[in-house]
C-alpha cells in the first residue's frame, strides 16, 4: 500500500461513488483493490454511503486507474453526463480542442465536442470533476463555457441520496416474492389440492409458483454472487444464493423425480421475500441517515435572476458566472456567494451557522448561496458560483467526513475480510456433520441446518455498524453548525479531558475598546494620537481599538515610519522626531523602562479588573498608560459550566499579563490560566498539557492559533460565518458560540456509544445465532426436548427453521441502522 506524507504538496482527496456493494466483505474487497493502485493511499470504503475515498499522490491522473481497479473485482464506479454550452464552438477543429482539454481532466471518462450544436457532452465521475474544472478546461481551449447542465445536478443528487430508485426496485421484487411465498403456503394448506393432484402435482405447482421469486426477484443476488465468483471472492449474496438455491434445487429434484418427499419451495421463496423486505427497510433507513446532507443540498436554488444588458433574465443557477449582478427578492434563496451592491435585507443564515436570528445585510456585506432573504430586496455581485460556494464546500466537507473510516472500525474490517469464507466453511461442516451423525432423514436435516447457517449470517450488520453512526452523527453536527472533519476526529473527541480556550476573540468578544487613559507628562489627546499613529500600521485587535479611540476624539493622526513589531510584546515606529513604542508592561520591563509609582499602581488596578494595560513609551520614557477591555462573550461562562458538568476541565491561554488573564478567567469560571504566552509558544503549552497525560482540545480562531490547533488532540476553530477554510482544525463551529465546544464533545460521546452498541449487536448476533442455526441447541437439549418458550422458533427438535433465520438476518442490519438513526435527535 502506498504511503503519502501528510504534508505532501498537491496531494488531493477524492471520493468515488461505488456501485454493487452489499456487505462488509464487499468493503474489504474494494479496499484491497484500491490499495493496490500505485499512488493511492489512505483508502476508506464506506458501505453506508457506498463511497470510496482516498488520497492521491501528485503526478499522473489516477481516477481512471482507481475505476479500473474497482471494476477488476466486480464492482463499478458511478458516472453521470454533463452538457456544456460553448458559444462560438462552430468548427470541427475547435470542437477537437475542447474535447482534448476536457478529456485531460482527471475524472472525465469521455468528452465529445459538437460544433453543430455549440456544446460539449462529457461523461464524468460525480464529485471528482466540478463545474469549475469543466469551465477551466474549456477556457484553456480558447472558449468560455456558458451553462452547465447535468453536472452535480441538484435533483439527481437528491434522488441518489434518497435512494428512491433503489427502494422502488427492491419493493417491486419484494412484493413479487411475498406473493409467491404466500401462494405456495396457501396451496400447501388446502387439503383438497393434494387429494385432487397428489403430492407430485402440488409440488409441481409450488415449483412453478416459486420460480418468479427464485429466478426473477432474486436475480440481483445471483448477478452479484456470480460477479464475485468470477473475481475469486465472495459476498453476502453468495450466502443467500447458496442457501436458497439448495432449498429450491433439492425440492425441484424431488419433484421431477416424482419422489413422495417433503419439498422446501416455500422456504426458498419466503427467505427471498424476507431478505428483500429487509433490504427495502434498510434502504429507507439509509436514506434517512442522509437527511442532513439532503437538507443542505436541497437549499441550493435551481434558478437565479441575473441582470444582463440592462434586462432581467431568469436562468439556471448553474449558469451564473463570477461578476454577474444577481437580483434577490424577499422570500428567495440567494443562488451564489457574493457581495451586496444595492439594497438591504435581513438574511436567514441558519442553514450555515445554526443561528436562528436573521442577519442584516447592507451594501458591502458578504452573502452566501443557499441562505434565505427573509425581508428586503438586494442586488449582489457574484463572487463564487457552483462548487466554489460556501454551501457547496460545506456539503463536500460533510460528505467526505461521513465517508471517512473511524479507528474503532478496524476490528470489524479485519473480521469482515474473512467472514464470508468462514461462514461457507461453517455451513460445509454443518452439512457434513449432520448428514453423517444426525437423526433421520439425515440429509434433509443436514441441508436445512446448512441453509440456516448461510442465511442467518449477517456481514451486512458488521459493515453498517460504524459508518451509519458516523454518517448520522456528522450530519446531525452539520445541521447544528458543528462541522467535524472526519470519523477519526469524532472518535478522538470523546476522550478529551481538558479544553483550552484562547482568550482574545475566543472567550472574549474580540472587540476591544479603550476604557481608560492615564497620561504622564503629555495630554491625553496627544498620548492617544502618538499611540494611534504607531498602531495604525498594526493588524492587532488592541491596536485597532487604540486607533478608533483616537479618531473618536477628532483630529488627524501624525505620520509614522519605520514600523517594527515584536509579537506578544508590542510595536514601535518613529513619529515625527520621536521613537514611540506601544505594548505590554513586559515590553517596558524588558527595555528597563520605569513606569513610575502612578503608572505602576494604575497598571495593577487595571489588571485586577480584567482590563489590559498598554504602555506608551516615547524616546525611552513611559508617558502614559491605556486601559483596553475586551469583555467575555455572553455564552462563555455557560460553555465552561457545561464542560465542568461533563467532567472536562477548562483552561485559558493568553498573551496578557497574569493578573488580567486571571481576572477574565474568573469571570467565566476558569481556574487554570496560562498567561503571558507568546503566539509562537501556544503549541508548546498544549504539548506540556499532553505530557501530563491530558487529552487536549484547543479552541481558537483557526488562524493565529493554527499551530496550537494542530498540536492539540482535537483542534476546534470558531468559523467566521461560513469560513470553512480552517484546515488546522478538526472541528469548526460555524457561529461564534462557545457552547458548540461542549456540544461537539457530547456529539462525539453519543456517536461512539452508538458505534459500540452497533458492533456489540453485530458481533453478538453472529456469534450467538450461527451456532444456533448449526443445531447446537439440539445437542444441548438432547432427548428432553426444547423448552416451551423456545418452541415457536426451534420446534421440539431444537433445529432453527431457515425462514426464521432469514427474518433474523433481515432484522439484524435494519436494527443497526435504526439504532444509528437515534443520533438524529442530537441537538
Amino acid at each position: 500500500m502506498t504511503t503519502i506524507p501528510a504534508d505532501t504538496p498537491d496531494a488531493r482527496r477524492v471520493v468515488l461513488p461505488i456501485e454493487g456493494m452489499t456487505c462488509a466483505a464487499c468493503v474489504s474487497t474494494v479496499t484491497s483493490a484500491l490499495e493496490g493502485v500505485e499512488g493511492v493511499a489512505d483508502v476508506a470504503v464506506n458501505l453506508a454511503t457506498e463511497t470510496a475515498s482516498a488520497t492521491l499522490a501528485p503526478g499522473a491522473p489516477r481516477v481512471a486507474a482507481m475505476r479500473d481497479a474497482v471494476g477488476s473485482v466486480g464492482y463499478g464506479v458511478a458516472s453521470e453526463r454533463a452538457v456544456l454550452s460553448v458559444p462560438g464552438l462552430d468548427e470541427p477543429s475547435a470542437a477537437r480542442r475542447v474535447e482534448q482539454a476536457l478529456a485531460a481532466l482527471d475524472g472525465v471518462l469521455s468528452a465529445t465536442g459538437d460544433a453543430a450544436g455549440g456544446q460539449a457532452v462529457v461523461a464524468l465521475v460525480p464529485g471528482v470533476v466540478t463545474e469549475d474544472d469543466l469551465r477551466g478546461a474549456v477556457s484553456r481551449a480558447g472558449f468560455e463555457a456558458g451553462s452547465v447542465a447535468g453536472a452535480e445536478a441538484v435533483e439527481a443528487e437528491l434522488d441518489r441520496l434518497s435512494r428512491r430508485a433503489e427502494v422502488r426496485r427492491l419493493a417491486v421484487r419484494a412484493a413479487a416474492s411475498v406473493a409467491s411465498a404466500a401462494a405456495i403456503m396457501a396451496l400447501m394448506l388446502i387439503p383438497a389440492a393434494e387429494r385432487a393432484w397428489g403430492m407430485t402435482g402440488v409440488n409441481t405447482a409450488a415449483m412453478l409458483l416459486a420460480a418468479p421469486a427464485q429466478f426473477w426477484a432474486a436475480r440481483p443476488f445471483y448477478a452479484s454472487a456470480w460477479s464475485a465468483l468470477r473475481h475469486r471472492t465472495s459476498n453476502m449474496h453468495t450466502l443467500i444464493v447458496l442457501g436458497t438455491s439448495a432449498a429450491y434445487g433439492y425440492s425441484a429434484a424431488v419433484t421431477v423425480a416424482g419422489a413422495p418427499r417433503e419439498t422446501y419451495f416455500d422456504t426458498s421463496a419466503t427467505i427471498i421475500a424476507l431478505i428483500l423486505v429487509g433490504r427495502v427497510l434498510e434502504a429507507r433507513a439509509k436514506a434517512s441517515a442522509t437527511d442532513a446532507v439532503r437538507a443542505l443540498i436541497g437549499m441550493q436554488p435551481r434558478e437565479a435572476s441575473v441582470l444582463r444588458g440592462g434586462a432581467e433574465e431568469r436562468i439556471p443557477a448553474s449558469g451564473v458566472v463570477p461578476g454577474d449582478r444577481v437580483l434577490v427578492r424577499p422570500g428567495e434563496r440567494i443562488p451564489v456567494d457574493g457581495v451586496v451592491v444595492e439594497g438591504e435585507a435581513a438574511v436567514d443564515e441558519s442553514m450555515l451557522t445554526g443561528e436562528s436570528l436573521p442577519v442584516e445585510k447592507a451594501p458591502g456585506a458578504v452573502v452566501y448561496g443557499g441562505t434565505l432573504s427573509a425581508s428586503g430586496s438586494v442586488t449582489l455581485e457574484a463572487t463564487k458560483v457552483g462548487s466554489a460556494t460556501a454551501l457547496a464546500q460545506i456539503v463536500r466537507r460533510v460528505q467526505e467526513a461521513q465517508g471517512s473510516r473511524a479507528p474503532i472500525q478496524r476490528l470489524a474490517d479485519a473480521v469482515a475480510a474473512r467472514f464470508v469464507p468462514g461462514v461457507l466453511a461453517a455451513a460445509a461442516v454443518t452439512l457434513a456433520a449432520w448428514w453423517a451423525l444426525g437423526p433421520e432423514p439425515a440429509f434433509t436435516q443436514a441441508m436445512l441446518n446448512a441453509i440456516a447457517v448461510l442465511i442467518i449470517a449477517c456481514p451486512c450488520a458488521l459493515g453498517l455498524a460504524t459508518p451509519t453512526a458516523i454518517m448520522v452523527g456528522i450530519g446531525a453536527g452539520a445541521r447544528g453548525g458543528v462541522l467535524v472533519r472526519g470519523a477519526e476526529a469524532l472518535e478522538r473527541a470523546r476522550n478529551v479531558d481538558v479544553v483550552v480556550f484562547d482568550k482574545t476573540g475566543t472567550l472574549t468578544e474580540g472587540k476591544p475598546r479603550v476604557v481608560s487613559v492615564a497620561a504622564d507628562g503629555v495630554g491625553e489627546d496627544e498620548l492617544l494620537a502618538l499611540a494611534a499613529a504607531v498602531e495604525s500600521r498594526s493588524e492587532h485587535p488592541l491596536g485597532r481599538a487604540v486607533v478608533e479611540a483616537a479618531r473618536e476624539r477628532g483630529g488627524a493622526l501624525p505620520e509614522a515610519s519605520g514600523f517594527q513589531s515584536a509579537p506578544g510584546l508590542g510595536v514601535r515606529a518613529r513619529v515625527g522626531d520621536a521613537m514611540v513604542a506601544v505594548g505590554s508592561v513586559g515590553l517596558a520591563e524588558r527595555g528597563g523602562i520605569a513606569l513610575g509609582e502612578r503608572l505602576t499602581t494604575e497598571a495593577a488596578s487595571l489588571a485586577e479588573r480584567g482590563v489590559t494595560p498598554v504602555v506608551v513609551v516615547r524616546d525611552g520614557a513611559a508617558v502614559g498608560l491605556l486601559g483596553i477591555a475586551d469583555g467575555p462573550r455572553a455564552e462563555s461562562a455557560e460553555a465552561v459550566r457545561r464542560l465542568r458538568e461533563m467532567g472536562v476541565e477548562a483552561a485559558m491561554l493568553s498573551g496578557d499579563n497574569a493578573a488580567t488573564a486571571r481576572a477574565v478567567a474568573a469571570q467565566v469560571g476558569i481556574e487554570r490560566v496560562m498567561a503571558e504566552v507568546l503566539p509562537g509558544a501556544k503549541a508548546d503549552e498544549v504539548r506540556r498539557l499532553q505530557e501530563e497525560g491530558k487529552r487536549v482540545a484547543m479552541v481558537g480562531d483557526g488562524v493565529n492559533d493554527a499551530p496550537a490547533l494542530a498540536q492539540a488532540d482535537v483542534g476546534v476553530a470558531i468559523g467566521a460565518g461560513a469560513d470553512v477554510a480552517l484546515d488546522a482544525a478538526d472541528v469548526v463551529l460555524m457561529r461564534p458560540d462557545l457552547r458548540g465546544a461542549p456540544s461537539a464533545l457530547r456529539l462525539s460521546r453519543a456517536t461512539v456509544r452508538t458505534i459500540k452498541q452497533n458492533l456489540a449487536w453485530a458481533f453478538g448476533y453472529n456469534l450467538l445465532l450461527i451456532p444456533v442455526a448449526a443445531g447446537v441447541l439440539h445437542l444441548a437439549f438432547g432427548d428432553s426436548g426444547v423448552p416451551e418458550g423456545l418452541r415457536w422458533a426451534l420446534g421440539e427438535s431444537g433445529f432453527l427453521n431457515p425462514m426464521l433465520a432469514a427474518l433474523a438476518m433481515a432484522a439484524s442490519s435494519v436494527s443497526v441502522v435504526t439504532n444509528s438513526l437515534r443520533l438524529r435527535a442530537w441537538k
